[in-house]
């Protein structure tokens, strides 16, 4: 595996994340195809402010499921190369990226627990913008406005989200083989550095070719492919 340098996460267009956040939500409402397969399952461990991170979920991950939400599965895992310590029946974590890190792992993983798979468009939208945590209350707002961003906040600051960010603490901790870097990506239950790089190189195109059952018919098209980087361990 060729392990690129970090760089700086160019944002998106404000009107190319509208566009692929809009896509998603109309495409969950709809079942555009019958699976008669079981689905793939792709698991994202991985961490907010990662470059890495947000460049293969923006670019790869969303855009895929976007297209074949109906022949996979996503799981997202916000915690990535961070640690924890017990202290008084609660945990503290220290992120790679420092403080900042930490609370946007927070805020999506609250959003996760609070709005399931439907939390997706807002965690694209803070993800693709220039400040992720400036961005996540808009974002809330534009896709959300009745879920009051006090409770997602309840959650980030109380026991709920202490408890959540544990969980996926224990989750990637679990990891066999152990995560080296992030983004980490696991396909139904497994990891290998071969699944790594067909995943980085194409997420679609893994899907597609994963998929046991009737092709739907946008796996006969493609994604663009994108330069790809990590965030070591």
């Amino acid at each position: 595996m060729k392990i690129l340098p970090s760089f700086t996460h160019p944002p998106l267009a404000p009107n190319l994340y509208q566009f692929l956040s809009s896509v998603l939500e109309q495409c969950m409402k709809f079942n555009v195809t019958k699976p008669n397969a079981a689905p793939v399952n792709v698991s994202l461990y991985y961490e907010s402010l990662c470059p890495g991170c947000r460049q293969f979920l923006v670019f790869q991950l969303v855009p895929t499921f976007i297209m074949l939400q109906d022949i996979m599965g996503i799981d997202l895992v916000p915690y990535g190369n961070a640690q924890e310590k017990e202290d008084q029946g609660k945990y503290i974590f220290t992120c790679q990226h420092g403080e900042d890190e930490c609370l946007g792992n927070m805020i999506e993983t609250c959003l996760l627990s609070m709005l399931g798979i439907n939390a997706f468009p807002v965690i694209l939208c803070m993800e693709s913008g220039v400040d992720v945590l400036k961005a996540a209350q808009p974002c809330l707002g534009v896709y959300f406005p009745d879920t009051k961003w006090d409770s997602v906040m309840n959650c980030v600051k109380g026991d709920e989200g202490n408890k959540l960010m544990h969980q996926n603490a224990v989750k990637t901790n679990a990891l066999k083989p152990p995560h080296e870097y992030v983004p980490w990506i696991t396909v139904n239950g497994e990891h290998t550095d071969a699944l790594q790089d067909k995943a980085m190189d194409s997420l679609f195109n893994l899907v597609c070719s994963l998929y046991k059952g009737d092709k739907p018919p946008a796996c006969g098209q493609g994604l663009k492919k994108k330069t790809n980087s990590y965030c070591m361990n």
